[in-house]
């Protein structure tokens, strides 16, 4: 026996032993190992199904609502989950400063120029606004905003309320607002009624015919100030400080 044979024999094998496994026997090794097993390729199937499932929900849930007919809001569903109708709303207030600051703005420039107009924020729509679930009305044909008689209206639920002293600033507060035009829009904000509503469906909880009627806007504003400034006169003076309220 060679010294190379012994040798082999000493370390318990021959040349076969350490011999390149078959090619057949690697691919077999390397398919058991393989990522894409069968519970995987199950897997992934039953995923992509519940992203299919969801996507076509999805899809159907938009098509029912838009297919589904615009109806107003009731009073219980404007104030579903909160316990106050008139709670402070930063993104609301924010909208009236902005306004109040294009107003200073548009005074300042005017009051340097001799015998400028000044701007007026409100403007008169022709067709009152709509949103949350109330469209766009015409006004009826005929039909003439009468500030004079709103003003009288709304000196009578002032004193219902026990305002009676109070009148002299909630006149001049909805003068600055809106002229006691129960079809006012602020140019800047888009804030509607004699109140000055934003948005003016905010109203609609004080009556459906909020678009319309100046009974139902007065109502809803002496609401929203008794809520937030107690009376129209601290109604007034936030107005007076920061030009709205």
């Amino acid at each position: 026996m060679s010294s190379g044979q012994q040798l082999q024999d000493r370390r318990g094998g021959r040349d076969d032993d350490y011999a390149p496994a078959p090619r057949g026997r690697a691919r077999k090794r390397g398919a058991r190992g393989s990522w894409l097993t069968t519970k995987r390729v199950i897997g992934v199937g039953m995923s992509l199904a519940v992203v299919a499932a969801l996507g076509v929900f999805v899809v159907k849930t938009i098509q029912e609502n838009e297919a589904a007919p615009a109806t107003p809001l009731t009073l219980g569903e404007l104030t579903r989950g909160l316990n106050d109708p008139f709670a402070p709303d930063a993104e609301t207030d924010a909208l009236k400063a902005v306004a109040a600051q294009a107003q200073r703005a548009y005074d300042i420039k005017n009051a340097r120029k001799k015998g400028a107009a000044g701007f007026d924020p409100v403007k008169i729509v022709r067709k009152a606004p709509g949103g949350d679930g109330f469209t766009a009305q015409a006004f009826p044909p005929g039909s003439k905003p009468n500030p004079g008689s709103n003003k009288a209206l709304g000196q009578k639920m002032a004193a219902a309320r026990g305002w009676s002293g109070e009148w002299g600033c909630l006149e001049k507060l909805w003068d600055r607002e809106s002229h006691w035009n129960e079809r006012a829009m602020n140019r800047s904000s888009g804030a509607y009624g004699i109140p000055q509503a934003l948005p003016g469906s905010k109203m609609a909880s004080a009556g459906g015919d909020w678009q319309v009627s100046a009974a139902t806007q007065i109502e809803w504003g002496l609401g929203y100030i008794a809520a937030r400034y107690k009376t129209p006169c601290g109604a007034w003076g936030h107005s007076q400080a920061t030009g709205w309220y």
